[in-house]
């Protein structure tokens, strides 16, 4: 019981991730996916574990609540980037020494690396990975950890998950380093799409498999989501609204010329895609608006965060080029 009270008291503490604001800079926020056992050692009994790796690290941290049916949470820790890496690597001996404890493991020939599943949003990923993997190689030689960065961005969201292996101490000099990476490139994070662990079959009809994500902004239909009362049967039940803001200099290779692109998106994925013709806030960002099931949903954000990564990689090398003509 003191278990459960502890998680609810966490999960209500902790704040919700994003990227640093401008304001905030030198505040990190860095998310990963862990096991609910795995949860259950973080947190500890009555949360002694994460009360301790908060005094230690002064960072804040919890743990997202617990899903009926779904076997990993969302850890969040936030703090300087120092503070959050000295957070992993303790978090990292927590479970060596719980894993230990177990007599499974404790017999077995030997023991997995011990590892963290970081969140990382689709596009600060070329900030971790580098040009040709040159950044993520440096990170893995100058750490003596191993990452792996996964190809596909997370179900209903545009995270990705970038393992790290090693000691608890690699890991934490590789997360200081790949906290730093993400810093320098906040804004790159705006707009995120954040991963929340979920049973597919409840929210998108799915058959049951790996964990899906919740929608960012509720779990019903929302305004133009539901179903058209004159044709109940020639709409989906499960449409989804969500919505993203995109910089407004990035919105006309979205669109593409006559419209060319933004047509072909909302094609390939079904969804509805409406675009605001003003900025929403003093960002500049202007905010688009997909709606339809999550399925289609997901492949619609897959393939605007793909045109927008594709416009930025063109964008540098043409910086590229023009330096080196200058140069010249």
């Amino acid at each position: 019981m003191s278990l459960e009270i502890a998680e609810k008291q966490e999960s209500g503490s902790v704040p919700r991730s994003r990227s640093p604001s401008p304001e905030g800079h030198d505040v990190l926020t860095l998310r990963s996916l862990v096991s609910s056992k795995d949860a259950g050692v973080i947190i500890g009994r009555a949360g002694k574990n994460v009360a301790d790796l908060r005094d230690s690290t002064g960072v804040k941290a919890g743990v997202s609540k617990v899903i009926p049916g779904v076997h990993e949470r969302v850890l969040t820790v936030s703090g300087s980037v120092e503070s959050v890496a000295k957070a992993y690597a303790m978090i990292v001996d927590q479970l060596i020494a719980a894993n230990a404890a177990s007599p499974v493991v404790a017999n077995a020939p030997s023991s997995p690396p011990s590892a963290i599943r970081l969140l990382i949003s689709h596009n600060l990923m070329g900030s971790v990975i580098g040009k040709s993997g040159l950044k993520i190689k440096a990170i893995q030689d100058s750490s003596g950890a191993r990452m792996v960065a996964s190809k596909e961005m997370l179900p209903q969201s545009t995270e990705r998950i970038v393992e790290v292996q090693g000691t608890s101490e690699a890991i934490g000099r590789a997360i200081e380093e790949i906290g730093r990476a993400l810093l320098e490139d906040w804004e790159r994070g705006q707009g995120t799409v954040y991963f929340h662990p979920g049973t597919g079959d409840e929210r998108s009809g799915r058959r049951p498999g790996p964990p899906l994500g919740r929608r960012p902004n509720g779990d019903g239909p929302r305004g133009r989501a539901s179903p058209s009362p004159h044709s109940p049967s020639s709409q989906p039940s499960n449409l989804r609204t969500q919505n993203i803001s995109i910089p407004s200099d990035m919105v006309g290779c979205i669109i593409g010329r006559n419209g060319t692109k933004i047509t072909e998106i909302r094609r390939l994925s079904g969804s509805k895609i409406s675009i605001a013709k003003e900025p929403h806030d003093e960002t500049g960002e202007r905010m688009f608006t997909i709606i339809g099931t999550p399925e289609a949903n997901e492949k619609a954000l897959f393939l605007l965060y793909n045109q927008l990564e594709s416009e930025k990689e063109r964008r540098v090398g043409r910086e590229q080029l023009q330096q080196e003509e200058l140069q010249d």
